[in-house]
This record gives C-alpha cells, structure tokens and sequence, in this order.
C-alpha cells in the first residue's frame, strides 16, 4: 500500500487483514481470476465479477472447436440442451433445486416479465400485487407495466432501506385478493436478506404466489429454494456467478407449477418441436417451455467455469467467507472511518446481510471517482452511498484494507 494509505490506517489493522489472508482456506482460489496490475482493490463484484483466466482460454477454444469445427452440427450435437443443463447446473450448485426447475435464456428483465405476467395470468380471481418501493428499479417498472396490462393494482409496502421488507409487512397487506408477492432475497442498496422461507410460506397460506429476485443473492448467498417451498425465482449471472457483460439471466420454476403457468412471450425455442415450423405454437413439457428465443450460447461458458469454481470450494464455504469479508469491512469502518462521518448502512447482523457493505458520507461521490482514478473501484449509490461488493473467491482481506484506507486517507486529508 502507498505509505499515505498505510498512515490512515491503524497497524492492527493492516495486521488483521494478512492474518485473515493466512488463514483463509478460499485465498488459492483468488489466483484464477484475471488481475490487471492497475486494479489496486476491485470491489464491485456484485455489478460485474472478474472473469476467470480459464475463460480465456476456454473461449478460444469454443471458436475454433466447438463453432470453427462443428458450426451448425453443435446445435443438434449440444447446444439445444446447453440452456436446460446449464439451468440444472445453476439449481444444483448455487439455488437449492432439484433438476428440471432452472433455465438459461433471456435477461433478467425479459424473464422477470414473464414469469411475473404467467404467475399474474394464473391467479385470474385476483387483483393484487404485493411489492416494495425499495426494490431495484427493472423489478418496479416491470411490474408497474405488467399491472397495467392486466389491471391489477399494486400494493406498495414501504419499508426502511436499512432494515428491509419485514414479514409483517408483507402480512399486513396479503389477502384472497392478492395475486402475487414480488421481491428481491438480497437489498441491492443495503444487503439486507429478506426472510425468504417466512415470506414464502405467509404468501402461499394466503394462496398467493412469490417471485423473488436473487440477482445480489445468487452465488454469495447459500439458498435453498425446493426447501422453502418456493414457486418463482430469477436472477443475473454477471454478478457473483461472474458471466461477465450482458450475461444471461436464469429462470427457477417450481416443478408442481410448470404445468399450470403460461409464459407470455411464445417463441420458437419453447415450443415441443422447435423444427417443426408448425402454424401453432404448442409449449414443451418442463421448464423448457419458458425459453423464447435462441439462447446465448457463448454467455453460458464463462457463467459454467464459475460455477466449477463455486462447486470445488462449496457454497457454505463461499457463504462463510462472505460473512468475514463482510464483519471485516463493517468492523474497519467502525474504527477507522466513523470517526470521519461514515455511517454504516447495511444490517449489523450477517444473518441478515448479503454479499456487500454500503457506507454512506456526504462526500462519497467524489470520493468514488477519486477511487476509481486510483484503480479503486468500487460503486457509488446515489445521493450518498459507497457500495463495496465483495466476491469472496476474488477478494482478499488486503484488498479491502487498501481500499478503506484510500477511503480514510481522502476523507481525512478533505476534512482537513
């Protein structure tokens, strides 16, 4: 670290973060991933995580083999499958599902329409939908457009960003009226966790749906979603699943309720027989029938050398090293840039707090841009939040004191 940064930090806690190094069993993993020299610490690997070097390689070779060589064979050869095997793969690894309930295809956006428009659709009787005003902006303008192609109307819980959507918020509004309940797992501001399992099962007494979001939850968060009963879920791979830009997203659909909904958006690569360039649409049996169009062959092969990494260290592993990065981060604050006006606005509780750590500071928006000319980088949430991700198998402990320490060093020296 330059000798400026170390001044802003407290020995002890330059100390701390090797010995948390030392002894992390995850640290070997950190050395698979691309790291540019001019990267002094990378903290938003909950926007777009690091690519793998093997994703480097393994690109080159899908040019020349599988596409250069094989060209339209591999369609029949493989790639009609790819979004259903990579989808089991997902459901396996980092969701908690069984196989036949997770598919690739789409961006989030485009498969939170449509599953949110086929739970709606499924619940005719019913007027309703449950949502919060805290919710990443795609999830609320999604539904406010879907609400208004079906004429429901949306019961807007608003809840505080620093504790998140309570269950008894939730239970305050659900009726016989409601059709569904749309959230996000993770707070995309805050990190706070929200009660899944709870939500889930207040929702289906009231027979209603629940959707969740699991964008900031996927690959950092161990879930369990056949466990909690749950019925829809979507989410990104560019995060912590590390697909990299405009990865696709993925889809989770309860297998007692594939049957029963109808995705909105009937495209050829749902239909039972994608070449029989039929007059009629008829849907596949299983989770296959909510593909639409051709899917990203090419964005699934980064998304699949992650999810090797996740499943060599073990998502309770992963979840675990989260949980220190996190309490590390929280704890640095307290210590260092408290005393400079920082406050903390993520949940104190790792129980209750996903993959990142929001500070919050006047002046965090020229902090930021100062960071990111120093090769810090990470996000900044307006009006005044300095968002840190923290992708536990490419971030070290050091990382992160360097780049508090920029944080300290800027504040102090703009104090004084």
């Amino acid at each position: 670290m330059p000798e400026d940064v170390v001044r802003a930090l407290p020995a002890e806690v330059v100390a701390r973060a090797a010995d948390l190094d030392a002894a992390d069993p995850l640290a070997a993993f950190r050395a698979e991933f691309v790291l540019p020299e001019g990267v002094v610490a990378y903290l938003d690997g909950n926007s777009l995580g690091r690519p793998l070097a093997a994703t480097r390689e393994r690109l080159a070779r899908f040019v020349d083999g599988e596409w250069g060589e094989r060209l339209i064979r591999a369609w029949d050869e493989r790639w009609m499958e790819r979004p259903t095997v990579v989808g089991d793969r997902i459901g396996r690894v980092v969701l908690g599902g069984a196989p036949g309930q997770t598919v690739v295809g789409d961006s989030t956006t485009v498969l939170l329409y449509k599953l949110l428009r086929a739970a709606v659709d499924a619940r005719p009787d019913r007027p309703e939908i449950i949502a919060d005003t805290e919710n990443f902006p795609t999830d609320r303008f999604v539904l406010t457009s879907v609400a208004a192609e079906t004429g429901r109307t949306i019961r807007w819980i608003e809840p505080d960003p620093a504790t998140g959507v309570q269950p008894a918020e939730v239970a305050a509004l659900l009726s016989d009226r409601t059709a569904v309940v749309l959230l996000s797992h993770v707070a995309y501001k805050s990190a706070y966790i929200a009660d899944l399992p709870g939500i889930t099962a207040a929702a289906h007494a009231a027979g209603a749906l629940v959707l969740w979001d699991l964008s900031h939850a996927v690959g950092v968060v161990d879930l369990r979603l056949d466990d909690a009963g749950v019925d829809l879920a979507v989410g990104c791979s560019y995060k912590f699943l590390n697909g990299g830009p405009g990865a696709p997203g993925f889809g989770y659909v309860a297998r007692r309720l594939q049957a029963e909904l109808t995705q909105p958006i009937s495209g050829w690569m749902g239909h039972a027989e994608p070449f029989a360039m039929g007059p009629d649409y008829v849907p596949a049996e299983g989770i296959r029938r909510f593909l639409s169009g051709t899917p990203p062959i090419l964005g699934m092969i980064p998304v699949e050398d992650m999810l090797g990494l996740i499943e060599r260290a073990g998502m309770p592993a992963v979840r675990a090293k989260s949980v220190l990065l996190t309490e590390f981060t929280v704890a640095v604050a307290d210590e260092v840039l408290a005393p400079l006006g920082v406050v903390v606005a993520s949940p104190r509780d790792p129980e209750r707090r996903g993959g990142h750590v929001t500070l919050e500071h006047d002046r965090m928006r020229e902090v930021v841009d100062e960071l990111w000319r120093r090769g810090v980088i990470p996000d900044f949430r307006r009006p005044r939040g300095l968002r840190i991700g923290l992708s536990p198998l490419s971030t070290s402990f050091t990382e992160v004191a360097a780049a508090l320490g920029h944080v300290a060093e800027l504040l102090g020296r703009r104090r004084d």
